[in-house]
């Protein structure tokens, strides 16, 4: 190396640290509540304690997260709207309670949309997953990045469900929006639109019979105690969106604003990772808390899919060009 060639590169490393020593000056010391409805232990809590860690590191430590798992600061439905004034920073949830916001996304609760977790990472990460968040920023929310819950599967107290017919007449929890609760009817069972934090109560006193979610909430939520059997369907997909009160986000620096969407991304991966390595394992310790587990034979499955197929037809009338993107993307990973 020449002495000219010397002097360029601690020229450069000196732009490069005088750079980051006045992004670290622009940074203020701030503090962000972070809800989300799952408790401690979780793969989503996990997730949000990672993503927290490394917001902090970024940041010299003049970011920190405050996280409130468990549902604590109300339900998804109460925390968007405290999102949206400001009181809540940051918030987890499952993206279709967004349809409440921007209609579309409805189209992440249809059933049976993803074949396995792949699809969805590709079509999330991808256009039209950024085209989604960017939608809310109308609605005074701003879209960070996208985690997972897993798949959903089917429990209750009733009886065991070995074929489609056994469903009918069971009294189950639908998470509060129009496609979940016409499913559930399309299958004749009874739906109950219920917040989260209601539900292990609700199971418990046998105000429902049963309710559907990811085995890892499942476990983490001690449903074992409350519900007997557990039936692997599979039936849907749910992403998670990590999103950001915009009322806050526009009051801050460009500085805060690249740590915060870069620790979003990183956690996010690490987030999937966590869910999935946890996932074989999850169903034994459901079997060992007492659960009769069993899947639906493959002709039973095609049923089920088949009585769905009619909802999905009725919610995509609305949001048809979102629904042809989704199956466009889908069509060319499947190739």
């Amino acid at each position: 190396m020449n002495l000219f060639t010397r002097r360029a590169a601690v020229l450069a490393l000196s732009l490069m640290a005088a750079s980051f020593a006045t992004q670290a000056q622009d940074i203020k010391e701030r503090a962000f509540k972070l809800a989300l409805q799952n408790p401690k232990g979780h793969p989503l809590a996990t997730g949000a304690e990672k993503f927290a860690e490394i917001v902090a590191a970024k940041s010299g430590g003049k970011l920190k997260v405050n996280l409130f798992p468990g549902g604590t600061l109300g339900s998804d439905a109460a925390s968007v709207s405290a999102l949206q004034g400001g009181t809540i920073e940051i918030v987890v949830l499952n993206s279709g309670i967004l349809a409440s916001q921007v209609k579309d996304f409805e189209v992440y609760d249809f059933p049976f949309m993803f074949a396995n977790a792949q699809e969805a990472d590709a079509v999330v990460d991808g256009p039209l997953g950024q085209k989604l968040h960017a939608k809310l920023a109308d609605k005074g929310i701003v879209g960070l990045a996208y985690w997972e819950l897993g798949f959903r599967s089917l429990t209750n107290s009733k009886r065991p469900v070995a074929k489609v017919e056994d469903i009918a007449g069971l009294k189950l929890r639908v998470i509060p929006n129009a496609i979940n609760i016409d499913w559930v009817k399309a299958l004749d069972a009874n739906p109950t639109p219920l917040a989260f934090p209601e539900l292990y109560a609700a199971l418990e006193q046998k105000a429902v019979d049963g309710q559907e979610n990811p085995v890892s909430v499942i476990l983490a939520n001690k449903f074992a105690e409350v519900q007997k059997y557990l039936t692997l369907t599979n039936h849907q997909y749910n992403p998670q969106s990590m999103i950001f009160s915009k009322k806050v986000w526009d009051t801050l620096g460009a500085p805060e604003k690249k740590i915060l969407q870069d620790a979003a991304v990183e956690a996010s991966r690490f987030q999937r990772q966590t869910s999935r390595d946890a996932a074989a394992g999850t169903i034994d310790q459901l079997k060992k808390a007492g659960m009769q587990v069993n899947e639906l034979p493959a002709a039973e499955m095609t049923k089920l899919r088949d009585k769905m197929k009619p909802v999905i037809d009725k919610h995509g009338a609305a949001i048809a060009a979102t629904v042809a993107e989704l199956q466009g993307e889908l069509a060319k990973l499947r190739k």
